[in-house]
């Protein structure tokens, strides 16, 4: 299936733009097609990667989190799931993949995270991001009571919802325009890398 809107050539890209595209792709040795998907309009492009960048790698921003980035991608890939998004559960589910160095585990959270490989805090987790994602408007104190048992504290919370709410945007971009997973995808963190002689 090819993508509704065409993707624009690297070269006709602004400079910081085309620079980070090119650092992702010598880093994972392809372009994944978000990167290119968004930068038909660069000024949304660089608020997106803000805004991702601010959430997913906190550090980036000179911010702690009590998020690991495997849990981070754990959000994404069954909150993804939920909002029937190909392209995230794919790309999400082959990082988590890799954070996590369990090759079934992005399956089974995106099936069904309460029968996941995953600790009791991570249920708590994944319940409260999934509540975020179907039923925001029912959120209660209790929910943050629930995940306090779990040692999350207020600024973790925002986060869950945050990730939650940010890649349901994300999901909903990536199905009307038909963006497909990169095929390098589906096997990252699956199958072992060739080790060089």
């Amino acid at each position: 299936m090819t993508p509704r809107y065409p993707h624009p050539d690297l070269d006709t890209l602004p400079d910081d733009i085309r620079a980070r595209i090119l650092e992702v792709q010598a880093k994972t040795g392809f372009i994944p097609n978000v990167f290119l998907a968004f930068a038909r309009r660069p000024a949304e492009w660089r608020a997106f990667f803000a805004y991702h960048d601010a959430l997913m790698a906190p550090e980036s921003v000179g911010r702690t989190s009590g998020l690991t980035k495997g849990e981070r991608e754990m959000i994404v890939t069954a909150t993804s799931a939920a909002n029937r998004c190909l392209y995230c559960v794919v790309a999400h589910g082959a990082i988590l993949r890799i954070y996590e160095k369990k090759p079934l585990l992005a399956d089974q959270v995106a099936v069904n995270h309460r029968k996941a490989d995953i600790s009791p805090r991570q249920r708590a987790m994944l319940d409260f991001a999934m509540k975020v994602c179907l039923h925001a408007d029912e959120i209660e104190d209790a929910d943050f009571e629930a995940l306090h048992v779990h040692g999350f504290d207020d600024e973790d919370i925002w986060d869950i919802a945050a990730i939650t709410a940010f890649f349901g945007l994300s999901n909903r971009m990536a199905n009307f325009s038909h963006m497909m997973p990169n095929p390098e995808f589906y096997l990252m963190g699956r199958v072992p890398k060739a080790k060089n002689a």
